[in-house]
């Protein structure tokens, strides 16, 4: 009863030794595979397996792309920011190079809620590092510190400028020469990382400019130099970038001129004919020359401030004098009377005082004569100063929309506007200003185009994520989980309906053919000791047995016993 209970190979051949089945791989695994316990259970298998496939492909597809958030932090800057960034329910991974990433929709939200928690606290920077410097280090190193901090600092201020993510700042700042010719002045390199899609303006690059050599005592702004990540130069220094810097300066200072009267005339022709219906330019010619005028103004009528001086007269009878010697002795020559002049003369004139008639003039000689005298000069000086941006000439055309189907607008309706335009830009004749304005059909692609398209919207990437990943999912379902339970249920309701396989083999095995009932209904016939021998293989000799028992219960019983009993007797 053992040997027919064991499943042997056909023509009743030994099994090869366990051995020889487990040195072949292969054989071993499709011996695995061919039980029927395993067989029953593949299409569950793989359902499962189906089941995990959607379910990784539906996280990957419906979760947003990540972002990096932190990259190289320590380990307990790492720790601190995931359990923070857990606690607010923010989904963050750490990839094996140690960069910390989240959601691109929750990287602005989580950078706000670790700055609100000082996260993450990275090794100390910045002036911070003073306090560490141990005592009695060197000057060289003092130096380098210092310069290090003052770096650390700037790029910290730097970062804090909008489209900015971070940045980075090397100082060369030269020692100290008692040579003046020797001095060497110091120079600066900013590199900064914008956001993506973001760029700076040109007051950003200047104030940054600025920035770093206000920072550093005798560097020159033209000494500073900026790169973004692209390794783009943002500004220009030198002499052709200080010109181009100023033409940069004089056209963005006409073009906001521009478009202040641009603004003046949306606000006042949107009232009027409505948003969209009217399109206006401005062109202002400005006199972007600065000059500078001296004058110095000098008071003809020049007044005496202060004199001072001495004058001599000669006496007729003088005494001698003088140095001794030959010529102080010798008596001076007899002098000679003139008659004066008759209008000098009081005695000549009939009209003058007849007491001073008589008296006779005493005309003294002048001798010498000295005197500084100082005057008052009254001086003007008068600096005048042109400044930059006085307009010119201003041409302003604008073209108002019709409707189609709509009454044209008549002159005088264009006129009135005409004069509402001229009074809003400040309309001179004597600068030849010009103002046009016309009435006009708009082209319909101008009048669409403006509007952007709907897949360019923020929730179109979000919605096609989520779509693709059901796809997916349903994809997998139908074509893959569906016909595997289908077969699967199959297979149960044939094995339910299906007879007993011993049954269903006798007349496959040559066995007798069953008696009709009295019902009509054929009768299986019983099962033999040479159909059990002549059975092709374990299956279909175990459903021989199973037949047997089911069919001779008693016969069955009484095989059982004188089993157990011939083990007994041994």
């Amino acid at each position: 009863m053992e040997n027919a209970l064991t499943p042997q190979p056909a023509g009743g051949a030994p099994l090869p030794p366990t051995a020889n089945r487990l040195s072949d791989p292969m054989a071993q695994a499709k011996a695995m595979f061919s039980q029927p316990a395993i067989k029953r259970a593949l299409p569950a298998i793989l359902m499962v397996a189906l089941l995990g496939v959607a379910a990784i492909a539906w996280m990957a597809l419906s979760s947003p792309p990540q972002r990096i958030l932190f990259a190289n932090l320590s380990d307990g800057d790492k720790a601190a920011v995931a359990q923070s960034l857990d606690t607010a329910g923010i989904a963050n991974s750490i990839d094996g190079s140690g960069t910390l990433t989240v959601g691109e929709d929750d990287y602005h939200k989580a950078r706000m809620l670790l700055a609100s928690q000082d996260l993450p606290k990275a090794a100390p920077g910045g002036y911070a590092l003073l306090d560490q410097l141990p005592m009695g280090v060197s000057r060289a190193v003092e130096g380098e510190r210092l310069r290090q901090a003052r770096e650390t600092e700037l790029a910290r201020s730097i970062s804090e400028i909008d489209s900015v993510a971070d940045a980075r700042v090397h100082l060369a700042t030269p020692e100290s020469s008692v040579f003046v010719r020797d001095t060497a002045a110091p120079s600066a390199s900013v590199i900064v990382r914008l956001e993506a899609g973001r760029a700076l303006s040109d007051a950003q690059v200047r104030s940054i400019v600025n920035l770093v050599a206000s920072s550093v005592p005798g560097m020159k702004p033209d000494s500073v130099t900026i790169v973004d990540q692209m390794g783009e130069l943002l500004n220009k220094s030198g002499p052709g970038g200080e010109g181009e810097s100023a033409t940069d300066e004089r056209i963005a200072f006409q073009q906001r001129i521009e478009d202040k009267y641009r603004e003046q005339l949306a606000k006042l022709l949107t009232p009027l004919v409505g948003v969209g219906n009217f399109s206006a330019e401005v062109q202002a010619d400005v006199n972007l020359d600065e000059t500078q005028a001296t004058r110095e103004t000098i008071d003809p009528n020049a007044v005496v401030r202060a004199e001072q001086g001495s004058w001599a007269s000669a006496s007729p009878n003088q005494a001698p004098g003088g140095i001794p010697g030959a010529l102080s002795n010798t008596v001076p020559p007899a002098s000679t009377l003139e008659a004066p002049d008759a209008a000098a003369d009081p005695a000549a004139d009939p009209n003058a005082d007849p007491a001073l008639a008589g008296a006779a003039p005493a005309a003294l000689p002048k001798a010498s004569e000295e005197f500084s005298r100082a005057y008052d000069v009254g001086k003007e000086i008068s600096v005048t100063r042109a400044m930059p941006g006085n307009i010119k000439r201003l041409s302003v055309a604008v073209l108002l929309r019709e409707t189609e189907g709509a009454r044209p607008r008549t002159k005088a309706e264009i006129d009135q506007i005409t004069q509402l335009v001229r009074s809003a830009v400040g309309f001179d004749q004597a600068r030849q200003d010009n103002v046009t304005v016309m009435s006009r059909p708009f082209s319909p692609d101008a009048t669409t185009g403006t509007e952007p398209s709907w897949y360019e919207a923020s929730w179109v990437p979000m919605v096609v994520r989520n779509v693709t990943a059901l796809v997916i999912a349903l994809l997998v379902l139908l074509l893959g989980v569906r016909p595997l339970a289908k077969a699967l249920m199959k297979k149960r309701e044939d094995a339910g309906s299906r007879p007993a396989l011993g049954r269903d083999n006798v007349a496959a095995l040559g066995g007798p053919q069953g008696a009709v009932g009295e019902d009509g209904q054929p009768q299986r016939p019983g099962v033999s000791i040479d159909m059990l021998e002549n059975a092709r293989s374990y299956d279909e000799r175990v459903g021989l047995v199973k037949g047997f028992t089911r069919d001779n219960p008693t016969r069955a019983a009484l095989a059982v016993r004188d089993m157990i009993q011939a083990e007994n007797k041994q």
